[in-house]
């Protein structure tokens, strides 16, 4: 049995026994100093911090949810090329995981990748900010083309990335960081009025001889292009049944 394992059976022993609220690095140091002992000595990350991320992932999942994290005041920010390069040497050749991720396995990869990054820009690291935004753009890119509520974010590249930045500034808990972002967009996003598009060919109605072309006139002193009787008035309910029947 290797350390890891040694010590995930017996803080899942002692978080069944005890069943704490909440628990974190000091409540492991007092309730199981041997653990904490194999904890400082073997479990690390690439940058040589105890890896807690790895430790707690490793619980079982009703346990990983009570884990709390010692808040640390504001990092001051650094810029560490090197910290970027020990995390992903090891991932060189798997970051399609990003892009086209085959598997469960794949998916596990991109989110070890994604929260080793952002635990280094929640250090402070500017780099590995940058880094995340770069990594997980590309996953959301393939989100905007197959979820409904995301693919409202399609065009405001600056508030996807306004968004993505809040999540590595608030990301906590060891699970999936990907997930809390899939989460965060998704939710989010319902409060984006989705447009619809048409061809200005298109007649009003189904039964009307007029077009949308008809419609559109130019205001001769802006020279604004504008339609005086648009498709349809967008509502809440509108919304919720095209959503349903798209469904």
């Amino acid at each position: 049995m290797d350390h890891l394992q040694r010590v995930v059976t017996k803080l899942n022993k002692l978080l069944t026994q005890n069943s704490p609220r909440t628990f974190s690095s000091t409540w492991i140091l007092r309730r199981a100093p041997d653990c904490y002992r194999i904890i400082r000595k073997h479990i690390r990350t690439e940058l040589g911090s105890i890896d807690w991320d790895k430790l707690t992932h490793a619980l079982e999942p009703k346990h990983q949810r009570l884990w709390t994290p010692l808040r640390k005041g504001n990092a001051k920010p650094y810029r560490n090329k090197g910290e970027i390069g020990l995390i992903l040497n090891n991932y060189r050749n798997e970051l399609y995981v990003f892009v086209a991720p085959a598997d469960a396995i794949d998916l596990e990869i991109r989110d070890k990748i994604a929260v080793a990054l952002v635990r280094a820009a929640q250090a402070g690291n500017l780099l590995a900010t940058t880094k995340v935004v770069e990594l997980v753009g590309y996953t959301i890119n393939g989100w905007l083309d197959s979820h409904c509520y995301i693919s409202r974010w399609r065009g405001r590249k600056d508030e996807i990335r306004n968004q993505l930045e809040g999540c590595i500034r608030r990301y906590r808990y060891s699970g999936s960081f990907l997930r809390y972002v899939f989460r965060t967009l998704e939710y989010a996003g319902r409060g984006i009025m989705s447009l619809d598009t048409c061809s200005l060919d298109e007649p009003i109605a189904t039964d009307a001889r007029e077009r949308y072309i008809d419609n559109v006139v130019r205001d001769t002193e802006t020279n604004e292009i504008s339609s005086y009787k648009p498709r349809r008035v967008w509502t809440f309910e509108s919304e919720s049944r095209s959503y349903g029947a798209r469904r």
